[in-house]
């Protein structure tokens, strides 16, 4: 296996430089300019705190030879007494305020982020998991504040270095310019490692989303999963990605890790060097005892924040390897493109096809130089066998997928020339499995229009089979219909659904009608619920039910992206072609007449 076989870039991921990544963070700081001044007078207040101990040191030592060693047995304690106090207080109101700059810009980064994934037409969605996406909205977006920390947290001892580089200059400016020539070496060992953490931290992170995706698609199929009993099937793979993210993570962590001990290593040699160099003159009488020990104390803590600059330039890779993925993601082109936000006024609902082709895949067409023309406040159904196309029309009318040819018009405006918000208010869609989100039955009907009363709700409940459905529901409108809804009967989501619709008043309404088995009560029900739309409405339904086809004004036979029979479902009958076919075979047995032939075969 190669080291990080298995952890594949999304298609839509690219290479940054480190110059435009960098640029794109401090943009998101723009916002929080006085902040970030705040902090940075407190970063530099803090450095010099920090460069003034060793020289307080030095001097008590000086001091000892005096004739008054009160001074450094008594003041200068205190000093570093209160040194020690400012640096604890400084250092407090510095991570206080950068923890309150990072949350409102982690905030803004996380909603940029989810705007732009919400944003993406459901192709995005086909071709990358969920999962995914959603560690690098929260995950990722995490780390990159992460990486905000350090780089104050640089930029502090990047000053002290600085200052207590002076010091060690005044003090000996010989030994320091001996010291000075080591740090190319220092910092030339830890760019080596720039690269290959770079590396090691996007595949951990890439890992990281593979477990997260796995756990969303395991606990949203868990029902699945208990009905075949493949329980211990899904644990081994969601064990595998774990232990991928283990292995990934644990090299990641071996390769940041190796950074310090190697520096250590280098710098300890440089400091021996010194150490001994320093020796030959305080012995000589060159410097006085305190001057050399200031130096030496000096020379540990500049080589501290020194050893740290070069440690940190490999832990800020994982940084910016978090804000690579979520500006990769932010920056993802879209494949529904429009041409115009023209704001739609209220429409009448015809919408015609001209010569469009479409496909989801490269050399996979659905839908060939395909033309169609729906009248305005037409019911129209759309049947055929599986991959006919019936679906991808409903797509395309509602905008989620892009066409590659042709034209699509709506009340004679090009499709691609809207707002596609403004445009989207005016359709109402219901999908062959309803999804309603966790909250009451209200709650979701109102998903569309908010504004909408409780006593408006009842009243076109009550249209819908006298409103008896209501009474299977404990509390009415105010039921918990679970996650998903997942507490529902399939025949109760889809009448939610249908109200949802109902509420929207949309002027052109998509059906892809549910294959699932209800009772008879309950379709009786759906199909009041669904004349109320269609008396208003122009409607495109891809119709599983006999009620449903017979109540269209034309039915639409489609056969691998083709028009092949159109009319009325009698007209169809009669003519004895591909729909006689596919009423003998899905519908038939819908039909009243078939069940009391049904009957009386029976009872001879």
């Amino acid at each position: 296996m190669g080291f990080f076989e298995g952890l594949n870039d999304e298609k839509y991921d690219r290479q940054y430089q480190d110059r435009e990544l960098v640029r794109r963070i401090v943009a998101q700081f723009k916002p929080y300019r006085k902040g970030m001044a705040y902090i940075s007078l407190l970063t530099i207040l803090m450095s010099l705190v920090g460069a003034v101990t060793p020289i307080i040191a030095g001097r008590a030592i000086d001091f000892l030879e005096n004739p008054n060693p009160w001074v450094a047995l008594i003041l200068l304690p205190g000093a570093v007494a209160l040194v020690g106090i400012a640096d604890w207080g400084l250092n407090w109101a510095r991570r206080s305020l950068t923890v309150r700059v990072l949350g409102d810009v982690v905030l803004d980064l996380r909603t940029r982020a989810f705007r732009a994934a919400a944003e993406h037409d459901l192709s995005f969605y086909d071709q990358f998991s969920s999962g995914r996406i959603v560690s690098r909205i929260n995950s990722d977006t995490n780390d990159l504040s992460n990486l905000v920390i350090i780089v104050t947290d640089v930029a502090a001892q990047f000053i002290q270095a600085v200052i207590l580089g002076v010091v060690l200059m005044r003090i000996e400016w010989k030994l320091a310019l001996i010291l000075f020539s080591f740090l190319p070496v220092i910092f030339g060992i830890a760019m080596g490692f720039r690269q290959l953490a770079r590396i090691t931290t996007k595949k951990g992170m890439q890992a990281m989303a593979d477990v997260n995706a796995a756990i969303k698609e395991t606990v949203s199929g868990i029902a699945i999963a208990k009905n075949f009993r493949q329980e211990m099937t899904i644990f081994q793979e969601f064990d595998a990605a774990n232990r991928k993210s283990y292995r990934f993570n644990i090299q990641r962590g071996f390769i940041l890790s190796l950074v310090f001990p190697v520096l250590n290593a280098v710098t300890g040699i440089f400091t021996a060097v010194l150490v001994y160099l320093g020796g030959l003159s305080s012995a000589e009488a060159l410097i006085s005892a305190g001057a050399w020990y200031l130096f030496l104390l000096s020379l540990d803590r500049f080589l501290w924040p020194v050893m740290n600059l070069s440690a940190f330039w490999a832990q800020i890779q994982s940084g910016l390897s978090a804000a690579e993925r979520v500006f990769a993601l932010m920056d993802a082109e879209p494949a529904v493109v429009q041409s115009d936000r023209q704001p739609v006024p209220a429409l009448k609902g015809e919408v015609r096809f001209e010569g469009v082709s479409f496909r989801y895949a490269q050399n996979e067409p659905v839908l060939t130089d395909f033309n169609l023309e729906i009248r305005p406040g037409e019911n129209l159904a759309f049947v055929g066998h599986t991959g006919s196309g019936k679906t991808s029309i409903a797509r395309l009318i509602a905008r989620f997928y892009e066409f590659q040819k042709g034209r699509i018009l709506v009340d004679g405006r090009d499709i691609r020339s809207f707002d596609l918000q403004s445009y989207r208010r005016q359709l109402g869609i219901v999908s062959q499995v309803p999804f309603l989100f966790s909250g009451t039955v209200a709650e979701n009907i109102r998903y569309a229009r908010p504004e909408v009363t409780d006593a408006e709700m009842f009243s076109l409940a009550r249209r819908i089979g006298d409103g008896e459905w209501l009474e299977t529901l404990p509390q009415g409108l105010e039921t918990k219909v679970g996650e998903r809804g997942g507490m529902l009967s399939m025949g109760q989501r889809q009448l939610v659904a249908l109200m949802r619709v109902l509420v929207q008043k949309p002027a052109i309404f998509i059906l892809d009608e549910a294959t699932a088995s209800i009772d008879p009560f309950t379709e009786w029900q759906i199909q009041q619920a669904l004349n109320l739309i269609l008396a208003e409405a122009t409607s495109i339904l891809i119709a599983h039910r006999l009620s449903t086809v017979k109540a269209a004004d034309r039915i639409i036979v489609l056969e691998k992206g083709k028009i092949i029979e159109e009319g009325d479902h009698e007209g169809l009958l009669l003519k004895g072609g591909h729909y006689a076919t596919l009423y003998n075979t899905y519908f038939r047995h819908q039909s009243l007449a078939y069940v009391e032939k049904v009957r009386e075969l029976l009872k001879k």
